[in-house]
């Protein structure tokens, strides 16, 4: 695919299109079969308001490295302990500029560690991030004795650093709705129409290759994991906001599911192929299944089995549009 393709042709590229299908799909069975047409009542459309930006920011980190042909498993483990440092400095009464500086700077730290392990060491992607996953969750549950702490006794509700991250704006649209716009604006820009995302599709497609062409491969990866890190701790402050409090168990699935979103989006898990605008269209259908199964009396502890079986008829669909796309 080339990088500097219209956001439309994106959207309507084989894999992307056949998503879009389905979230469309998705969207009139849930409407129509729900009880009492619940899925399009104001009440959950706002609650999905809520949701989708916090897997969708991920999503998108996850997704651009993925393309440059590495993964990230850490971010389970980047978003509750940037959660945890974003609460502690609040009740430790850091000066409030300093406090999302910091707490951002955590995650880019956190994943250039990443990069450096993947790049430097040699350690396969897949491996060192399931190392620092476990490396940080265990530091973190030590450290917070895996006791949740409210923000409301540090923070007063309705701040202006609260309503930026997560207020509404007229209608009642979530603010997190306009952060997953804005993130999918600057990295749909960054990946497709400027010079670095041409390195990073090049990177992922053909490592070898890319530094014949005097890529720096190591540095494009090392700057994608520390996106990574910027966006998880980003959004661990939006959601540390938004459930009022730190829980050790934030982000706890969100690697996996980032992964499935990119998949489902039509990112090839070899690298070298995606789009953001695929990555967001599988977020909006990973999250819509999930909220429309519940909304239809689904067992919760079931859901994950139709969504995995979604992924595999997904990746399927992809490994034989390739072939065909060969032929």
């Amino acid at each position: 695919m080339k990088a500097r393709e219209s956001y439309i042709s994106l959207i309507f590229s084989y894999k992307a299109s056949f998503t879009l299908i389905v979230f469309i799909a998705l969207i009139l069975v849930f409407s129509l079969l729900s009880p009492n047409h619940v899925f399009v009542k104001s009440d959950n459309l706002g609650a999905l308001g809520k949701l989708i930006p916090d897997l969708g920011i991920i999503s998108m980190g996850v997704g651009m490295l993925m393309i440059g042909g590495e993964f990230d498993l850490s971010v389970a483990s980047i978003i509750p302990m940037s959660s945890f440092i974003f609460v502690k400095m609040l009740e430790w009464q850091f000066p409030m500029p300093l406090i999302p500086f910091i707490t951002i700077l955590v995650g880019i730290v956190m994943g250039y560690i990443n990069g450096l392990l993947v790049t430097k060491v040699k350690i396969p992607s897949f491996i060192a991030t399931l190392g620092t996953m476990m490396f940080w969750r265990g530091v973190l549950y030590a450290a917070s004795r895996m006791m949740p702490i409210g923000i409301r006794a540090y923070l007063e509700p309705g701040t202006l650093f609260e309503k930026i991250l997560v207020g509404t704006i007229k209608g009642g649209i979530p603010v997190q709705i306009l952060w997953l716009i804005f993130f999918t604006l600057i990295l749909g820009f960054l990946l497709h129409f400027h010079k670095f995302g041409n390195w990073v599709f090049v990177t992922g497609d053909n490592r070898i290759a890319a530094r014949a062409m005097g890529i720096n491969t190591d540095m494009v990866k090392i700057v994608c994991f520390m996106i990574v890190g910027f966006l998880c701790s980003f959004m661990s402050m939006m959601q540390a906001l938004r459930i009022e409090s730190f829980a050790a168990t934030q982000g706890i699935g969100y690697e996996l599911k980032a992964i499935a979103s990119s998949v489902v989006g039509g990112t090839s898990l070899a690298g070298g192929i995606g789009s953001v605008p695929g990555i967001l269209l599988g977020t909006l259908t990973i999250q819509i299944l999930e909220n429309g199964l519940i909304l239809l009396g689904a067992p919760v502890f079931g859901i994950n089995a139709f969504i995995g079986a979604g992924i595999i008829a997904f990746a399927v669909l992809n490994v034989y549009i390739e072939k065909w796309k060969t032929v």
